[in-house]
């Protein structure tokens, strides 16, 4: 073995053997919103969600010159959040879940952040 695969076997064995997934922001198709504003209607991989309550709801802005390593958000504008609890899945198998979207208000885009445990 070289000496790089072995340093990287060593520190892959300190993270307990895991590779950690840094995983960003996905699209979303918005189909749907409630008073014009908020999420009712959306599409993530090829599922529908039915949005059936808005937890919470925020705006984050950031200047022009904001630090690129934040989740590629390299300019300034503002960011619509919504933490939304959802069905999903078919008649037979419906689901729930509690997601994190927001729109890109200067793009007019929309992109699921996180789905929360």
């Amino acid at each position: 073995m070289s000496a790089i695969l072995d340093v990287n076997r060593g520190s892959r064995a300190r993270r307990g053997g895991k590779k950690r997934s840094r995983r960003g922001a996905e699209p979303i198709e918005m189909r749907e919103r409630r008073h014009g504003y908020f999420p009712k209607v959306f599409v993530w991989r090829g599922q529908r969600y039915d949005v059936y309550a808005v937890e919470r709801c925020w705006t984050v802005s950031r200047p022009p010159l904001f630090p690129s390593h934040w989740g590629g958000w390299k300019g300034g504008g503002e960011r619509h959040c919504f933490r939304v609890r959802c069905s999903f899945g078919c008649a037979q198998d419906r689901r729930e879940g509690t997601f994190e979207v927001y729109q890109d208000v200067r793009h007019n885009t929309w992109h699921l952040q996180r789905q929360v445990a």
